[in-house]
């Protein structure tokens, strides 16, 4: 595999958000990989937790799947979910599969969070 297109996580943490960086492809295989960085975050109500997909090569239906779980646990928690950089081919995936609204802030409300229902 060639190593641009290997997935791997790298994390960063302040005191005001949490942050997800996505590098290489997320696929079926690097599902789990995703999940066991996020977990540690979910929870953490006290930060923004921040995806930032610049790096991302190619997502498939799980990799969306798990955006959408973590929208749909962020917003059960109401606490800030958001979704950053996303490269144009990726975006156009989002827009296919009508995720893309979900990703953005919630500015009527007054704060970055999306609603999921």
């Amino acid at each position: 595999m060639n190593k641009q297109q290997s997935f791997h996580v790298d994390t960063q943490r302040t005191e005001h958000a949490n942050t997800v960086y996505l590098h290489g492809e997320l696929d079926l295989s690097k599902v789990s990989d995703l999940r066991c960085a996020l977990d540690t975050f979910i929870a953490d109500t006290s930060r923004k937790l921040v995806l930032n997909l610049n790096g991302l090569q190619y997502i498939d239906s799980t990799g969306i799947g798990v955006i959408v779980s973590v929208l749909k646990a962020r917003d059960v928690l109401k606490a800030p979910f958001e979704v950053q950089e996303i490269p144009p081919k990726i975006k156009r995936l989002f827009d296919l599969t009508g995720i893309t609204p979900f990703l953005q802030p919630n500015e009527s409300a007054g704060k970055s969070q999306a609603r999921v229902y």
